[in-house]
């Protein structure tokens, strides 16, 4: 496929390493993947548990102390990206992760109505306020140690981009949440993850804020979806309700230079699919789906004139 870079993900409880804040941890990861003859890029998601620092709990300091050794680790690995979210108690999330989609691919889905049936979660309600005090001190202390390693952290749009998902509020569902988490530093490392499905559910011009962000889009996540923030289900990359042609012809006018991947991809023939609705699958995860989006991404760089290595 071509593919020579990794993202990856060094949470210890995945890796059975120690943990991303210490230099070990990323050269064990850096040899293992040389040697299959690919390059640690970056590193996604939570490494450790962020509770404390989402949540504004007691000893987020000493996390937050850790974030930075993390960072400054990254720096001298040479591993200079970090895409990372602020979605508290609950991650990316779906009410449902068998749909039946084209072909018979199994996609993942989300609705309000679904998620309200939850309730809420032991935490009760955590208005919005509280986690925007949380994530201005967590970018207060963490971007100045980022700029001086040389690593760009590329925020997360949350998902489903929803005001408030079981009581706790999620403060980065739409354009104004994400201007104004960048108006908290003007730093080159303070940026963005344009996950392009999410800012679909949005409802945002996705070619507008490609332009509006040029210069602070550190990352891009592939995939589609149809549907709104409160009712939606995934898809195939062309399949969507994203115009994926005028989107990449967007990257090509702004001239982008930034790692993407493809995300959340359709479980399709050939993956890991047993008895039941899921049984031991990991839809949106399973290989075939994300070589499928894989090759769409090229066809699509090309079309645009994009370099891509």
């Amino acid at each position: 496929m071509g593919v020579r870079h990794v993202i990856s993900k060094l949470a210890p409880e995945l890796t059975g390493n120690p943990p991303p804040w210490e230099e070990r941890s990323l050269k064990v990861a850096q040899d293992a993947y040389s040697r299959a003859g690919f390059q640690l890029t970056g590193l996604e998601g939570d490494q450790f548990d962020m509770s404390r620092i989402k949540l504004g709990l007691p000893g987020r300091d000493e996390d937050i102390d850790r974030y930075r050794q993390m960072l400054q680790v990254m720096g001298r690995c040479g591993v200079h990206l970090l895409c990372y979210n602020f979605m508290a108690r609950i991650g990316w999330y779906r009410s449902a992760s068998a749909i039946q989609g084209r072909g018979g691919a199994l996609v993942s889905g989300f609705t309000t109505q679904d998620a309200e049936r939850e309730g809420l979660t032991e935490l009760g309600v955590i208005p919005a306020d509280q986690i925007w005090a949380n994530y201005r001190y967590f970018i207060e202390a963490v971007i100045p140690v980022a700029e001086e390693a040389g690593v760009r952290m590329g925020l997360h749009p949350d998902d489903p981009p929803v005001p408030s998902l079981r009581g706790i509020g999620r403060i980065f569902h739409d354009r104004a949440g994400l201007d104004r988490a960048l108006s908290l530093s003007s730093s080159p490392s303070h940026a963005l993850t344009f996950c392009q499905a999410t800012l679909t559910a949005m409802g945002e011009n996705l070619t507008e804020c490609i332009q509006a962000w040029r210069d602070r889009i550190a990352f891009i996540h592939v995939r589609d979806l149809r549907g709104t923030s409160d009712n939606f289900v995934e898809t195939f990359p062309e399949d969507g309700d994203t115009d994926m042609p005028a989107v990449f012809r967007a990257y090509a006018q702004a001239g982008l230079d930034v790692p993407m991947r493809p995300d959340h991809a359709p479980a399709i023939e050939g993956d890991r699919v047993q008895a039941g609705p899921v049984a031991g699958m990991n839809v949106g995860y399973e290989a075939y789906g994300m070589v499928y989006t894989v090759g769409y991404m090229k066809g699509l760089l090309q079309s645009s004139g994009l370099h891509f290595t």
